[in-house]
C-alpha cells in the first residue's frame, strides 16, 4: 500500500512539472510570436477583442485602474507626463546630420503625444517615436540648470517598446549647458554630459551609462562608459511592457542604474568606468629603443657539440621487412584489376573525338579468393638504425637578458581628478534616435536630486501602470485556456497530464481485494462465551494452533510418565495422566468447550 501510495505521489508531481512546462513553452512561442507582429494585424486583433468584448458581456471584467496624472512635490529640476496632450515647451530639431546623404540627413522623425495602443489606463498619454528608419531628435529646457555640487543627481523616464525592437537606441541626452546651446538644431553631435538609457541592434542589448569628463590639463572632453551590467537585459526589450529606468549619481562618485526600481548595475566614476577617469602616472618613453646587442633569446644551440661518427643522416625512415614471407596461393599472374567483360562501347562514342575507348577497370574476381594478386613485394617497416638530420642540442643562453621593454617615464599628460562627479553642468534633456521599429513609447520624464521625491513620482505614474498591466493579466487558467486555442495539440497535453494520473490513481488506490481482518485467537481465548464461526482462513489457523499446543502438551505428558514409570507407577496412573491430558487439551481449546457444552 505504501508503494501505491508513493507511486501516485510520484505521478501527480509528474503531471503538474508536464502542465507547467507545457505553459511554459506556450508562453515563450506567444512572446516570440508577438515580436513579429506587424501594427496593421496589433489593429486587427484590438478590433477582434472589441467585438468578442461586445458579443460576450456577461463575462467578468478585469479590475481596472482609474489614471490620475502624476504631480511633482518637492524639488525637482524637470518633470513632463504629456497628460496635456501637446509638445508645449519641446523643441523640434531642425538641424541635418553632418557626414551622410543628403536625403537621410534631415532630422524628420515623426513624434506625437498619444495613448499607448493597448493601453490599460485610459487618459495616460505619452510622447510615441512613431517613425522607422529616421532620425529623430527632439528636445526641452529645465526649469533651472543641474550643478553638480553636494546633491545626488537621479534621472528617471519611462519606455515602452510596442512593437518590440529590432535595432535602435531609447535613451536621452543631458545637454552641456553652454552659451550657444540652440535645439532647433540639436544633432548628434551636440555637446551633452551624460547618455543613459537602453539600446539594442541584434542580440546585443546594451543600457547605457555614458558621461563626457573634461580633461582638467587639455580641456577637452572623453567619453566615460560604465561597465556592462551583469543582468540579462533581453526581457525589458521584448516583453511589451511598460519598464522605468533610473540613474542615480552620488557625491561620492558611487552610482547606481535601476530597471523597475531594481539595481541591476552599480559601481564607482574612479573604479568602474572604461576609460579610466585619471590615466596612468607613468608611460613607456617612447624615445626609448632596443639595443642592437640586446639578446632576447633564452636558448641556443649548443656551439662545442659535435655530430657522431655512426650518426647516419642518409638512413631511410622505412625498409623492406626482410622476415616477411610470400603467403601460400598468392596469384603473381594475375592483374588487381581486369578490364570489364560485360562492358560495351557507346553508340555515340566517336574515337576522333574521345579517342580509344576502353573498357572500364573492375576487381579481377579470381583474387576474391586468394591472399593476393599482382607482384608480392615485402611490406615496410620503420627502419630501426633511422636518425634523422642531426642537430646540436639546445642549452640555456648565457647571454640571455630577457624581453626588452621600454623605460618608464612620468607622463606628461597625467592628473588625479578625485572627484569625477562634478560634471559639466546641464541645462535641457532631449532624444536624439535612429531607430528600425516604431511606436517607441516615452513617459513621465523626472529630474531631481532628492531620490524620495523620484519614489513618489514613480509611484504615482509608472506604478500606476503595473498594477494596471498586472490587474489586466489572466489567470493562470484562462493563460492555458487561450495558448491550446492558439496551439490545439496543447489540449493533448492537457488530457494527459489531467486524465492519466487520475486513471492510474484510480486502479492503483481504488481497486484490490477487500477482505476483513480475522480476529486473533487471542481475542477467543479471553472468553469461554460461544464465538461466532469466523472465516475458513481463520479457522485454519486456529486448527494449526491447536494441534501445536496438543503436540507440546503430549510430549510433556510422556516425559512425566515415563518419570513416574521409573518410580515403579503402574500402567493405571498412565491411562490417568493421559486422561488428565486430555482434559487439559478440551481446556485450552475454546472450540472443544465449546463441542462439549453442546
Amino acid at each position: 500500500m505504501e508503494l501505491k501510495m508513493r507511486l501516485c505521489v510520484a505521478l501527480l508531481s509528474l503531471s503538474l512539472c508536464l502542465v507547467l512546462m507545457g505553459h511554459v513553452r506556450a508562453q515563450e512561442e506567444a512572446d516570440d510570436m508577438e515580436m513579429d507582429v506587424e501594427d496593421a494585424i496589433d489593429d486587427m486583433q484590438e478590433e477582434d477583442v472589441e467585438e468578442e468584448e461586445q458579443k460576450a458581456p456577461s463575462s467578468p471584467a478585469a479590475p481596472t485602474v482609474t489614471y490620475k496624472a502624476p504631480e511633482p512635490m518637492g524639488e525637482h529640476y524637470f518633470a513632463e507626463s504629456f497628460d496635456k496632450g501637446t509638445l508645449q515647451g519641446w523643441v523640434l530639431s531642425q538641424a541635418k546630420k553632418e557626414g551622410i546623404d543628403e536625403e537621410i540627413a534631415k532630422y524628420d522623425g515623426k513624434w506625437e503625444v498619444e495613448e499607448m495602443k493597448d493601453t490599460k489606463l485610459p487618459g495616460d498619454k505619452g510622447l510615441v517615436l512613431k517613425s522607422k528608419a529616421k532620425h529623430h531628435a527632439i528636445s526641452g529646457l529645465l526649469l533651472r540648470p543641474f550643478t553638480f555640487d553636494t546633491k545626488p543627481l537621479i534621472v528617471q523616464y519611462e519606455v515602452n517598446f510596442q512593437n518590440g525592437i529590432d535595432c535602435g537606441g531609447a535613451y536621452v541626452k543631458l545637454l552641456s549647458q553652454t552659451p550657444d546651446l540652440d535645439l532647433e538644431q540639436f544633432v548628434d553631435k551636440t555637446g551633452y554630459t551624460i547618455m543613459f538609457g537602453p539600446d539594442k541592434c541584434g542580440e546585443d542589448y546594451k543600457l547605457h551609462f555614458i558621461f563626457r569628463h573634461k580633461n582638467p590639463k587639455t580641456g577637452e572632453f572623453e567619453e566615460k562608459h560604465a561597465k556592462k551590467p551583469d543582468a540579462d537585459l533581453r526581457t525589458y526589450y521584448t516583453d511589451k511592457k511598460t519598464h522605468l529606468y533610473t540613474l542615480v549619481l552620488n557625491p561620492d562618485n558611487s552610482f547606481e542604474i535601476l530597471i523597475d526600481q531594481t539595481v541591476v548595475n552599480s559601481g564607482n566614476l574612479l573604479n568602474d568606468m572604461t576609460p579610466p577617469i585619471n590615466p596612468p602616472a607613468e608611460i613607456e618613453d617612447p624615445d626609448d629603443h632596443k639595443p642592437e646587442d640586446w639578446d632576447e633569446r633564452p636558448k641556443i644551440q649548443d656551439p662545442d657539440a659535435v655530430k657522431p661518427e655512426d650518426w647516419d643522416e642518409d638512413a631511410p625512415a622505412k625498409i623492406a621487412d626482410e622476415d616477411a614471407v610470400k603467403p601460400d596461393g598468392w596469384l603473381d599472374d594475375e592483374p588487381e584489376y581486369i578490364s570489364d567483360p560485360d562492358a560495351l562501347k557507346p553508340e555515340d562514342w566517336d574515337e576522333d573525338m574521345d579517342g580509344e575507348w576502353e573498357a572500364p577497370q573492375i576487381p579481377n574476381p579470381v583474387c576474391e579468393t586468394a591472399p593476393g594478386c599482382g607482384p608480392w613485394e615485402r611490406p615496410m617497416i620503420d627502419n630501426p638504425n633511422y636518425k634523422g638530420k642531426w642537430k646540436s642540442p639546445m642549452i640555456d643562453n648565457p647571454n640571455y637578458q630577457g624581453v626588452w621593454k621600454p623605460r618608464k617615464i612620468p607622463n606628461p599628460d597625467f592628473f588625479e581628478d578625485l572627484h569625477p562627479f562634478r560634471m559639466t553642468a546641464f541645462s535641457a534633456v532631449g532624444l536624439e534616435l535612429w531607430s528600425m521599429s516604431s511606436d517607441i513609447f516615452f513617459d513621465n520624464f523626472f529630474i531631481t536630486s532628492d531620490r524620495n521625491v523620484a519614489e513618489r513620482w514613480a509611484a504615482d505614474g509608472w506604478g500606476l501602470k503595473k498594477a494596471a498591466e498586472g490587474a489586466a493579466e489572466p489567470g493562470l487558467v484562462n493563460q492555458m485556456i487561450t495558448a491550446a486555442e492558439e496551439r490545439p495539440w496543447l489540449w493533448i497535453v492537457y488530457v494527459l497530464t489531467v486524465a492519466l494520473p487520475l486513471v492510474l490513481i484510480i486502479v492503483f488506490c481504488c481497486t484490490g481485494k477487500k477482505s476483513s481482518a480475522p480476529a486473533s485467537a487471542a481475542e477467543y481465548k479471553k472468553t469461554d462465551e460461544p464465538q461466532p464461526d469466523v472465516k475458513e482462513e481463520a479457522e485454519d489457523e486456529e486448527d494449526k494452533e491447536e494441534e501445536s499446543e496438543a503436540k507440546k502438551s503430549e510430549e510433556e505428558e510422556d516425559s512425566t510418565g515415563e518419570a513416574e514409570e521409573a518410580a515403579g507407577n503402574d500402567n493405571k496412573d498412565d491411562s490417568t495422566s493421559n486422561e488428565k491430558s486430555e482434559d487439559d487439551i478440551l481446556r485450552r481449546s475454546p472450540r472443544s468447550r465449546k463441542a462439549r457444552k453442546d
